[in-house]
C-alpha cells in the first residue's frame, strides 16, 4: 500500500469516525429511501478496503468498489450480507473446522453471495470477476 493510499485511508477512517462515535445502536435492517439497504458506515468502508486490496489501490478503484458495496447493499439486508459473506470468505477452509462452511446451506449462501458480486463487479467496472470467483 502506497503512502497515498495509507494517508487516504487514513483519513477516511478519521472522517467516518466521528459520526459513527455518535450513532445511537446498530443500523437499522429497514430498506433505505433509495431503495437499498442501510449498512454502517465501518461495514462500507471494511468492504471498500478489501475490495482495493483484491483489485489495486487506484483511485478510481475507491469508486468502483463503492459501487460494488452500494449495489450489495440494494439487494441484501446487512444481516444476510454479513452471514454470505462469511460463509464465502470461508468456503474453501479445509479440515474439521470449515466443515460447517461445506454444509448444503452453506453452499447455497456462498453461491448466491458470489453471483451477486460478480454481477455487482460487472456493473460497476470491475472487469474482472477474480475476486468473486476465487473467494
Amino acid at each position: 500500500m502506497t503512502l497515498r493510499c495509507r494517508a487516504l485511508a487514513a483519513l477516511a477512517c478519521i472522517a467516518l469516525a466521528a459520526p459513527l462515535a455518535w450513532a445511537d445502536g446498530e443500523a437499522p435492517a429497514a430498506p433505505a429511501p433509495a431503495g437499498g439497504y442501510n449498512y454502517p458506515t465501518a461495514g462500507r468502508v471494511e468492504y471498500v478496503l478489501t475490495c482495493m486490496d483484491e483489485n489495486g489501490h487506484d483511485f478510481a478503484n475507491v469508486y468502483k468498489c463503492s459501487c460494488v458495496i452500494d449495489r450489495m447493499a440494494t439487494a441484501l439486508p446487512y444481516e444476510e450480507f454479513v452471514d454470505q459473506s462469511t460463509f464465502s470468505r470461508y468456503a474453501t477452509l479445509g479440515g474439521e473446522g470449515g466443515a460447517e462452511f461445506r454444509v448444503d446451506h452453506a453452499k447455497a449462501q456462498t453461491k448466491n453471495f458470489r453471483t451477486l458480486q460478480a454481477d455487482a463487479y460487472r456493473s460497476c467496472g470491475l472487469g474482472s470477476d477474480k475476486t468473486a470467483a476465487s473467494k
